[in-house]
């Protein structure tokens, strides 16, 4: 499992509304990380109801045993290219109640990009992050309860990748902090926690985000969605 290893370091946030014991499904061509995978995630209290070695075998389980989680590579037999990512958009789409977990071993932004648009309970992860047990089970309990987990390895790949114009540059070093810390999927209170702010100071700051971004009043996690996407796609 190798690659960037540049953690973060942020604080463990605690599951706002459901423990472990969250149903999963795993699936990756790799027999060793698969089964690693299983065995870290059931001492950490999950219940692994199905495990894959490819698409066709996760798309089954996921319809059979409608899992609250799946944990899915995104590169599997038979070509081993986009073959996570299609059973990504296929299960968003059937049963948009399952959080999905993307792993791949490098960062590939058009892809991440792509699966992250579609919306809550959703993340992209890099492998090397599941060392780091505590984190990635803290990320697996916050898609679940909805959010958006971005690895912060993309996050960087899109900060220097400067690709356009900055629509950004209207917010403040502030602003722009908690937007990253949004990207990463932190809650108000994860940010307050991570920058030693106090959460209603948060709350402004978010709300000056939002209307800075021009974005329309909606739900508001999924304006949330809206400004981290803004983000991503300005890098």
């Amino acid at each position: 499992m190798g690659g960037d290893s540049n953690a973060h370091s942020a604080p463990v946030e605690a599951s706002d509304s459901r423990d472990h014991g969250l149903r999963v499904v795993l699936a990756d061509d790799d027999a060793l990380l698969r089964e690693g995978l299983a065995s870290l995630l059931e001492r950490s209290r999950f219940d692994i109801v199905g495990k894959a070695g490819n698409g066709i075998e996760a798309l089954a389980l996921v319809r059979t045993e409608k899992p609250d989680l799946l944990v899915v590579d995104i590169r599997m037999p038979p070509t081993n290219t986009t073959e996570g990512l299609d059973v990504a958009r296929v299960v968003r789409e059937e049963q948009p109640e399952t959080g999905i977990l993307v792993l791949s071993a490098h960062v590939e932004v058009d892809h991440a990009m792509e699966l992250l648009a579609t919306g809550r309970a959703i993340g992209y992860l890099l492998k090397t992050r599941v060392t780091d047990v505590s984190e990635f089970v803290d990320s697996l309990q916050r898609i679940a309860n909805g959010a958006s987990v971005i690895d912060p390895a993309l996050i960087q790949e899109l900060v220097s990748a400067g690709r356009r114009k900055d629509p950004l540059a209207v917010l403040s070093p502030r602003e722009q902090e908690v937007l990253a810390l949004m990207a990463e999927g932190r809650s108000n209170a994860g940010i307050a926690r991570q920058l030693w702010l106090t959460e209603g100071t948060v709350e402004k700051h978010v709300r000056s985000i939002l209307s800075k971004l021009n974005l329309p009043e909606a739900a508001n996690d999924h304006r949330r969605v809206r400004a981290v996407i803004t983000f991503l796609e300005s890098r």
